[in-house]
């Protein structure tokens, strides 16, 4: 049976024809010896046919492809006009060798092509690949490197492309970073305690918050300087008078030693910089709520942002999160007394990072282990609903922890929970009543843009027919003002018409005075016609012709 191979390069589809098989035998140390030498390996692989990629976009697609186990149309007229034709009802008498079983078993259902992946066929498609430059004929020394280099490029670019606003890696750091300053903050406000606390020791009973205590410390400053004039301000900082005056007193009977102007002046300054980390804390938190709600809306809503951020950061990724079954993800972040309880054989952990949701803590200690497997259970659900829904909606984490509210009364009062399809449908139908919502407002929106375009046009074709209505008169003008000059003349042709019009009518009524009929040459009847300029331009030679006749006439009956 003949073996041909199929290998995918970075510039197109190759086929080869492994034949002679038995000079080296279907053995992969012989096949590897054989790989080194090209006299002996061309003797054994030749190439078939060869068919370069479209431009550096259809070698990605079709890397792609291939990469996801699947035949494009390209690959398959290619295999279909280069394999020997197989007829119907009959085996066929070869079989196509690919690197990955996966596109093997794609071709085989498609074309009926046996295909198959062993060791052998890899040991020849590395031969191949290690000689593809010299099987090809016109290949210039660097070009299949660079081929290589740019679907690399292009192939690593389309698979680390993703949606800006869902990128976990920010919610991981951020809960990172938030543990730490949460760290940090406890333990630098428990130095400014002990340090403002030799020179104002009562402060610490009266104030418990670490923020509220750096911010009197500043204030204060030096305790003696303290007065009534500073009640306001105190005020303010502590948000109650009385407080403010109890502090005051304190000030005037405290046990504390007095500091160097230099040694206040570095507290202050650490009692700021203990502020400003705080409240660089509150914004870290207020960040991590807005990027939770665009990553992760559904596990937000259920089970809260930290504890959240907590579970995505400890999986690694939300999508490492969704394929965690509810079991994993129950025991996540309790890795250490799972491994414990398996080797001592002891009672394994309950719960693990969702043991911080207020959930378990509102169970009764013998339903913990139950609600913690519950709420588990609707974590899973909520990881997979945001990793692998398009939609940002946080209508399926709302019912899941009605769910788990219902759940709480169950084991609390007995009340029986509604069952999840039923929950589930609810959510579906607000989903699909919002996109219906959506698609009705975007509707109004879009006709106001056209008619707003089409009042846009409007304007502009009435500012442009004004500028021509201004461009018109004075092209007016311009005229006017060259067809001056020929004025006078043409008044001068329109009184000798005139004249020429009325001394035919005279002579007319004086030959009908005489009992003369007034009839043309041809015999019709004269008739007053009204002619267009240009046809009194050409009749006016005619006229005066005329006019010449009828002076010659006349000097002829006066003689």
């Amino acid at each position: 049976m003949a073996l041909y191979v199929l290998y995918e390069s970075a510039s197109g589809y190759a086929l080869f024809l492994a034949h002679g098989l038995d000079e080296i035998g279907q053995n992969t140390e012989s096949v590897r010896s054989s790989v080194a030498d090209l006299n002996r390996f061309g003797k054994v692989v030749k190439l078939v046919a060869f068919t370069p990629f479209e431009s550096a976009l259809d070698a990605l697609n079709q890397c792609n492809a291939v990469s996801e186990g699947q035949m494009t149309d390209e690959l398959r007229n290619f295999l279909e006009l280069t394999l020997p034709k197989v007829k119907e009802g009959k085996k066929p008498k070869f079989s196509l060798g690919v690197a990955e079983p996966k596109i093997g078993s794609h071709i085989l259902e498609e074309t009926k092509i046996p295909c198959q992946s062993n060791e052998f066929v890899l040991e020849l498609l590395r031969g191949v690949r290690l000689h593809f430059d010299r099987f090809i004929q016109n290949l210039k020394p660097g070009d299949l490197e660079k081929a290589q280099l740019g679907l690399g490029h292009s192939y690593s670019r389309a698979k680390v492309k993703f949606n800006v606003n869902r990128v976990d890696n920010m919610v991981i750091q951020a809960i990172f970073l938030l543990d730490t300053l949460d760290k940090d903050i406890n333990s630098f406000s428990m130095r400014v305690r002990e340090w403002y606390s030799w020179h104002f020791p009562e402060l610490v009973k009266i104030i418990n918050d670490n923020y509220l205590y750096a911010k009197v410390a500043k204030f204060v400053d030096n305790k003696s300087e303290l007065s009534d004039e500073h009640i306001p301000g105190l005020t303010d900082i502590v948000g109650d008078e009385d407080k403010a005056k109890e502090i005051l007193e304190a000030s005037k009977s405290s046990m504390g030693q007095d500091l160097s102007p230099i040694d206040l002046i570095n507290v202050k300054q650490f009692a700021q910089r203990v502020m400003d980390l705080a409240e660089y804390r509150k914004k870290l938190y207020d960040y991590l709520v807005t990027k939770m709600s665009d990553i992760a809306p559904n596990l937000a809503a259920l089970i809260g942002e930290v504890v959240g951020a907590r579970l995505i950061s400890h999986a690694g990724s939300l999508t490492n999160l969704a394929k965690c079954p509810s079991s994993t993800l129950q025991i996540l972040g309790a890795e250490k007394a799972l491994f414990r309880a398996l080797k001592t054989r002891g009672n394994t952990p309950k719960y693990g990072l969702i043991f911080h949701s207020s959930f378990i803590g509102r169970a009764s200690a013998r339903n913990k282990g139950r609600m913690a497997r519950y709420l588990a259970n609707k974590c899973s659900m909520a990881s997979r609903i945001d990793c692998f829904l398009d939609q940002n909606t946080t209508s399926f984490g709302d019912k899941l922890r009605e769910q788990v509210e219902e759940r709480l009364e169950f084991y609390d009062k007995g009340v029986a929970p509604r069952k999840n399809i039923d929950v589930m449908k609810s959510a579906l139908e607000i989903v699909q009543n919002k996109d219906t919502e959506m698609e009705v407002e975007k509707a109004p929106i879009e006709a106001s843009v056209k008619k707003s375009k089409k009042k846009k046009s409007k304007a502009e074709a009435a500012e442009d027919s004004d500028v021509m209505e201004e461009d018109k008169p004075s092209a007016a003008t311009n005229g006017d003002a060259s067809e001056e000059p020929k004025s006078g003349k043409k008044k001068k042709k329109e009184k000798r018409r005139m004249e020429q019009e009325s001394e035919p009518e005279q002579d007319q009524a004086v030959e009908n005075g005489n009992g003369v009929k007034g009839l043309n040459a041809d015999g019709g009847s004269v008739k007053k016609k009204k002619k267009s300029k240009d046809e009194d331009k050409e009749d006016l030679p005619a006229a005066s012709e005329g006019k010449k006749k009828k002076k010659k006439s006349r000097s002829t009956d006066e003689d």
